[in-house]
């Protein structure tokens, strides 16, 4: 089976840059695989976007050296199956609160007799290979979003859960529950990311985190993150073309080129 570029970053110690698509567009999929990125991964819950337009996106980005992931809308069975039987190598899967959604989540991605996946691999044979169903099990990456006040709050028994290969982090969901608001300082919620941290670090599990921009990825690797996902596609084409209006534009001052728009992170 082709193996998982996130694990193999991860057995050496190194950090997994992961791309975010919320534009339903082929096109940027491929360019977005082809940019440097580790993994890209399709966006279901907030991109402008549907299944129609993931599988096509899927397909361009197992052109590319990155591997394909996707975000599903919630925890849901048939969505998550048909997700992991169009290829993708990794689920990122939102609110995650409790120690029985994560074991559900777990079961749900995994053939038996760890889970209760149906078969019916379909396009995941054809980029994992002939074997894909024998090592699916120990290749495709289940990732539960930790973005809730219950969820820090059971951080440690989701964390037990046997099965999970990676928490990924919501911080304005996370934000919103604790501080009340997504504006900074949030010391709240900053607390919070720490803790979960702290408590995946001493199960050597790894972590992810969504990011506004270049500068916080680069600050939540040195804090510790192994994975990290600079804005999203939207955000990026938006903050280019305000830099390069401001340069060009004398009505435009450059000091509010690279305003950061949290509403287009996640």
């Amino acid at each position: 089976m082709r193996p998982s570029i996130v694990r193999q970053r991860l057995q050496t110690g190194k950090t997994i840059l992961n791309a975010w698509l919320s534009i339903g567009s082929t096109y940027s999929a491929e360019g977005v695989g082809h940019s440097g990125v580790h993994t890209v991964t399709v966006d279901l819950q907030h991109g402008m976007l549907d299944f129609s337009n993931l599988l096509p996106m899927l397909q361009a980005i197992s052109s590319t050296p990155a591997m394909p992931m996707a975000r599903v809308t919630a925890l849901q069975p048939a969505e998550i199956t048909k997700v992991l039987d169009a290829g993708a190598y990794g689920v990122i899967c939102p609110m995650i609160s409790t120690p029985e959604q994560a074991a559900e989540l777990v079961s749900i991605c995994r053939y038996p007799p760890l889970g209760k996946r149906s078969f019916g691999p379909s396009r995941g044979l054809l980029y994992g290979g002939d074997d894909y169903v024998a090592h699916a099990n120990e290749t495709i990456m289940v990732i539960p979003m930790i973005e809730t006040a219950e969820a820090i709050e059971r951080i440690e028994e989701i964390l037990d859960v046997p099965g999970i290969d990676m928490i990924y982090i919501g911080p304005n969901d996370l934000a919103f529950d604790i501080d009340g608001d997504v504006r900074p300082p949030r010391t709240q919620s900053e607390a919070a990311i720490v803790r979960v941290l702290e408590a995946a670090g001493r199960r050597k599990i790894p972590t992810g985190i969504f990011c506004a921009s270049v500068q916080e990825a680069q600050a939540r690797i040195d804090q510790g993150f192994n994975l990290v996902t600079p804005s999203n596609d939207f955000s990026h084409l938006m903050r280019g073309m305000r830099d390069a209006v401001a340069t060009l534009s004398q009505e435009n001052p450059k000091t509010n080129a690279s305003k950061e728009v949290h509403v287009n992170g996640y």
